[in-house]
């Protein structure tokens, strides 16, 4: 059975993106599980870059897309609502989280993940456990991991 959940469910949001590849697969994931992806921008591609192309294929759909010029006004359009943070610097597993249909989950850009200042905004930081002599998991693969625990949690899947 597939539904439209896409404006009922979590958001996925992107700081600077760097790698078009990991973007467009996280369109994908976004446009399959019915999640709303924010990108903030600048990215480190255009959205016309032929290797993004040939990762997003035919699943991309602006208005399934919100872009925000800046950090400043995603968090001003983000007053009133929750916002997580996935980070290694993080002590709190996403698996003892509890999870709310409309949150807004944030992850950093692959290079650099978000500024010290963004740090220190947000209450909710989380991570994923890994292997204490590994640095990170593929971006893409992190959103689909944490997305996948929030549909859960949240019963949209």
């Amino acid at each position: 059975m597939t539904q439209n959940l896409t404006n009922l469910g979590p958001k996925i949001a992107l700081f600077e993106p760097d790698i078009p590849q990991n973007t467009a697969a996280i369109v994908r994931t976004c446009a399959c599980l019915g999640a709303k992806l924010e990108i903030i921008e600048p990215c480190g591609f255009l959205i016309s870059d032929k290797r993004f192309k040939r990762v997003v294929m035919d699943y991309m759909d602006e208005k399934d897309i919100n872009f925000y010029k800046s950090a400043d006004i995603f968090f001003k359009s983000k007053k009133d609502q929750r916002i997580i943070l996935m980070t290694t610097k993080a002590s709190i597993s996403y698996t003892n989280f509890k999870f709310e249909k409309n949150d807004t989950i944030l992850f950093g850009r692959e290079s650099a993940g978000v500024p010290e200042e963004i740090h220190k905004l947000l209450n909710n930081k989380l991570k994923i456990p890994m292997e204490s002599n590994k640095r990170s998991l593929n971006l893409a693969s992190s959103v689909a991991i944490i997305l996948a625990e929030c549909l859960k949690q949240t019963k949209w899947i």
